[in-house]
């Protein structure tokens, strides 16, 4: 609870300075001239929606010729087929687009996009996955950033274009959002380190040579080169205003994959950068140390799991040893995190859903903190994994085209399918909790009975959201 307790304060101080910024819009001073710009899109397996990114690169306002989109396809499926077409209608239209086909998937999208960096000597590049469609003027709004030399990359907000699908979406927006506007935007204003998203960003293409070009070493190539380069003396710039839309993971097998991914990837990170962050005398102490969160933050997960599971036997300590009173009403401080985070998540949520929806926030955020704590025993494996140097594949998140409460998932293809032991697990430890909760009530301990009505509301979720859409 302390290391959960000393996140919240990091946090605090973010949201602090969020607080305390102009609220002048990002300033745009426009273009003077137009550098050559590459636009880069990874794809594997995306036939629901390879044709609408493209569609969506193509409609990018900026000049042809200066303008280079690669859509780099290391798909196995007519996916393939697909793309191939829309990039031959585009050619013959006279768009400098191209169809890069690698002989394997080595490096998997870090490798990718080291590859198609060589075929091209354009000064910028964009990037953007295959749930996302870019406003058209998303380079008009973003390259301006870059008349001061020192800035390396800039990374804009992800809007989400199915947020009301379901409440698994809306949790995820609303945990998105917050990240996209106090957390980025905070670090951003303290100097501090922030990271490229892995999509709907620019960088300066000396920047990404200078810090070695894209790894495929962790499963967050983003983090890995963000950090990379800001060791090198790069600045990035987070742009709040400029907003690129994306498609939400509506299916529990993808949300948990793309939760996965990013958790380890972040575990490995720290082990990668963690040190040589600490060891920069270049660095002032405050972003060293907002560094360390930063790059431990998924670490909360493994921590959780433990409070989780260790507040059965601290009922029982509680009422049987009153020697502990004391202790107990000491860790009672700690539970103002809940209360710091939730200023931290309402301002978020004024940002983005305005004031007028200030009741909805009053039963999304026990909901999100309930799902988080569901999802954490899932998560908090992939963690350890990354901690302890395990290797493990890159694994993609299905997109299918969903947008706003309409289309569907169910029978569509990349659909997962296989309920894993993990699932099992969590199905076993809400029966644990909801024991846990019976045992507080008969005995008239009634301190722990919302964190256990939490946890059975997040893992019951969870479970039943994994096992009914492995049956669509």
């Amino acid at each position: 609870m302390f290391i959960i307790f000393a996140y919240s304060i990091m946090q605090l101080s973010l949201l602090i300075r969020y607080w305390r910024r102009s609220e002048r819009k990002d300033s745009n001073p426009g273009i003077s001239n137009y550098p050559h710009v590459l636009v880069q899109l990874p794809v594997f397996n995306e036939y629901y929606v390879v044709q609408r990114l493209i569609d969506a690169a193509v409609n990018l306002n900026y000049p042809k010729d200066k303008l280079h989109i690669q859509v780099l396809d290391d798909s196995t499926d007519e996916s393939l087929n697909l793309a191939a077409e829309r990039v031959e209608r585009y050619k013959s239209e006279g768009f400098d687009i191209e169809h890069v086909l690698r002989p394997d998937r080595k490096g998997f999208k870090a490798g990718a996009l080291q590859f198609g960096l060589k075929l091209s000597d354009a000064t910028y590049v964009v990037v953007f996955d295959a749930d996302f469609i870019p406003e058209s003027d998303f380079i008009l709004r973003t390259i301006p950033e870059f008349r001061d030399t020192e800035i390396g990359m800039v990374q804009t907000r992800w809007g989400h274009l199915n947020r009301h699908y379901s409440l698994l979406t809306r949790v995820q927006a609303f945990a998105l959002d917050a990240h996209f506007t106090v957390e980025q935007m905070g670090r951003n204003l303290g100097s501090h380190f922030i990271n490229f998203n892995g999509t709907a960003g620019i960088w300066r293409r000396k920047c990404i040579e200078d810090a070695g070009g894209w790894s495929a070493d962790t499963l967050t190539e983003d983090l890995d080169l963000s950090y990379r380069a800001q060791l090198k003396g790069w600045k990035f710039k987070f742009l709040e205003d400029v907003i690129s839309p994306a498609e939400l993971p509506a299916e529990m097998s993808a949300l948990k994959n793309q939760q996965y991914r990013w958790n380890k990837g972040a575990a490995e990170c720290y082990r990668k950068h963690l040190k040589n962050v600490l060891k920069s005398k270049r660095l002032p102490l405050s972003t060293r140390l907002h560094a360390l969160f930063h790059l431990g933050n998924s670490s909360v997960f493994i921590w959780i799991v433990i409070c989780a599971v260790l507040s059965l036997p601290l009922v029982y300590i509680k009422t049987s040893h009153p020697e502990f009173k004391l202790l107990f009403a000491l860790g009672g401080v700690l539970l103002l995190s809940f209360g710091i985070l939730g200023a931290f998540y309402y301002t978020s949520f004024r940002r983005v859903e305005g004031t007028r929806k200030k009741a909805e926030f009053l039963w999304m955020y026990p909901a999100f903190l309930s799902i988080s704590m569901g999802m954490s025993l899932h998560n908090a494996r992939a963690v350890w994994l990354g901690y302890m140097g395990k290797r493990t594949p890159f694994i993609r998140t299905p997109k299918w085209n969903i947008v706003g409460t309409g289309g569907t998932w169910n029978g569509k293809k990349y659909n997962g399918k296989k309920i894993s032991l993990l699932t099992w697990i969590e199905g076993i430890l809400i029966l644990y909790f909801a024991a846990a909760l019976v045992f507080e009530i008969l005995i008239g301990e009634y301190g722990f009975i919302p964190l256990h009505l939490m946890l059975i509301f997040g893992f019951s979720a969870v479970f039943i959201y994994s096992i009914r859409h492995s049956q669509a």
